[in-house]
């Protein structure tokens, strides 16, 4: 397979930061990266182009780290609480889902992506629960929520067990 050496522009997810030199395959190059705009080929003018960039890119990744940091400490200080409806012996109507916490967090005044809250299965559970939510590569905070029941918990009946009676023959 033929391959190009481009250097990115732009960041690109699972490839590489802004002023990365990859190699990557030509079709890729050729169809995607070059026409969007998101990698330029390798030339020495390009290069000093790049280096420019390298520097912004620094700036901004120490900028992006200060802010994920603020916004770690601002966020280990809230508690989040949710009431849900629940049936006979506190068993829950529906669950918690990455996107019920988002709601909560916008409400409370966080600006945050949903897909960085890494929530693998919703919540079914009354009860302390914790969800990871990562600001940046290197800044991951846990976030720690009740799940509460809005109307009284009910005790489920519990059905008496009949001896099962001999057979005759």
């Amino acid at each position: 397979m033929a391959t190009n050496e481009v250097l990115l522009v732009k960041p690109v997810e699972g490839l590489g930061g802004e002023g990365d030199q990859v190699r990557v395959r030509s079709g890729f190059a050729r169809n995607y990266l070059l026409p969007r705009n998101i990698a330029v080929p390798v030339t020495r003018a390009n290069r000093k182009h790049v280096d420019a960039l390298k520097k912004r890119r620094g700036e901004r990744e120490a900028t992006e780290l200060n802010g994920a940091q603020e916004l770690a400490r601002k966020l280990e200080k809230t508690g989040l609480a949710f009431a849900v409806k629940t049936g006979e012996g506190g068993k829950m109507f529906g669950a918690i889902t990455a996107n019920d916490i988002h709601d909560k967090l916008v409400a409370a005044g966080f600006t945050i992506d949903k897909r960085r809250i890494q929530l693998h299965t919703p919540v079914k559970t009354l009860g302390r629960h914790e969800v990871k939510v990562k600001l940046h590569a290197d800044v991951t905070v846990d976030l720690g929520f009740d799940v509460v029941s809005e109307n009284p918990i009910v005790a489920a009946p519990v059905e008496e067990v009949k001896p099962a009676r001999a057979e005759k023959k």
